[in-house]
Order: C-alpha cells, then structure tokens, then sequence
C-alpha cells in the first residue's frame, strides 16, 4: 500500500514538472509568435522619426525578448535596458485591451511598465537589469559574465543610433581612456562593486524554468 502511494506521489510530482515545462514552452511559442497590433510601427516612428521601418522590425525583435527574458526569469521584477524597445513597450501599452490580453496568455498576469534605466547605485533597477541581462546572454548563447557580443536588447540602442540611447559595451577594456560615464560594459553586471552586490543575477541560472511557466494572479514585472 505504502509503495503504491509514493509511486503515486512521484507520478503525480512528475506530471506536474512536465505540465509546467509544457506551459512555459507554449508561452515562450506565444510571444516569439504574437502580432503586435497594426499600427504600433507608424506610433513608434512619430516617437523615433529617424527609424525605418526595418529599424521598427528589430525593435520589436528586442521587446520580444525582453518579454522572453521576464517568463524565464519566472516572472520576477525585470528592468528595461533600451530606450527605443521601451518606446515600443509603452505604445503597445496603450493598445490597452491588446495587451492586457497579450499579458494574459504570455505571463498569466498583467506586466506593468516602468522607465528604461541603466546599471545606478539603485540597487532594485539593478537586480531588474541583471536578471535581463542573464536570460537574454542565455538565449543568444553568451557568457553573461565574460561576453564578447552584446545580446540584441543591449546593444540596440547604439545599433540604430539612438540619441538619448544607453550604450553598452561587451568587453570593459573598451571602456579604458574613455568616458565611462556614457556606457556600461557587460562585465558590470558581474561585478559587486557597482552597488555592492549582485542581485537577480544568474536567478533560474540552473535551468531558467523560473516558477513553471506564470506569475499566477500576482504578476508585477516591470513595477511590482
């Protein structure tokens, strides 16, 4: 009886595994295959008129990946590290009945906006950017603390020549006999020197499944 009831136990540990592995792989399907609403480009150019509308295309590549970054990252707080992906974030915003059901389906739950930043002595801006910065190193295949490319999120800002952009850069030796004050190198969010620790980095680092797949009915995300 007693063998019956562990067995019965583990079977039921295991369905629930495989069900939330399941759940997190069609949301990740979901948002690399959603349709932003029509129009969102033509919104996002009277913010960035010098952007094409292949530049549009990218930007959007960069916020699916932001929201990639925040399923992965199990649903907890996550910061924007672009100022033109988070232009695009607040035009899809106001779409407001489209995202909230584009939230619904991807996240289980409302993810709110908050401002782009950098790396600051802001300690809860920085686990934000850490743990972005982890998950989009870990889909593009990138050693989140020795990186020689910067993933596609961090490095879009400079890409498309973004004015008031943030500038990262891969490789901290790029930095020397420059301005450090204008760009941050990947390395930097490694290092506990910047606000004396390294909170949200390397969260889910074991196999990125976060909680399963959704933040149940307390998404926060952006601002919770």
């Amino acid at each position: 009886m007693i063998p019956a009831l562990i067995f019965a136990a583990i079977a039921g540990v295991l369905v629930l595994v495989l069900w939330q592995r399941y759940r997190r792989l069609a949301r990740e399907r979901f948002i690399r295959q959603f349709a932003l609403p029509r129009g969102l480009y033509e919104r996002l150019r009277k913010r960035r008129p010098e952007l094409e509308l292949k530049d549009c295309a990218l930007v959007a590549r960069g916020l699916r990946q932001f929201f990639l970054a925040y399923l992965n990252s199990g649903c907890r707080f996550v910061a924007m590290p672009s100022q033109a992906v988070d232009d695009l974030w607040h035009e899809f915003i106001l779409y407001t009945r489209a995202y909230e059901a584009f939230c619904g389906q991807a996240f289980g739950g409302f993810l709110h906006h908050t401002p782009a930043v950098m790396l600051s002595p802001d300690k809860r801006n920085n686990e934000g950017l850490r743990r972005v910065w982890w998950q989009c190193c870990k889909e593009e295949n990138i050693d989140p603390r020795s990186p020689l490319r910067l993933p596609l999120l961090f490095a879009i800002d400079a890409k498309l020549g973004i004015a008031d952009g943030f500038v990262y850069k891969p490789d901290c030796k790029a930095l020397q006999g420059s301005e450090t004050g204008t760009a941050h190198c990947g390395a930097d969010f490694s290092d506990s020197s910047i606000d004396g620790g390294t909170d949200g980095f390397a969260d889910g680092a074991a196999d990125g499944s976060g909680d399963g797949g959704g933040c149940g009915g307390g998404c926060g995300g952006g601002g919770d």
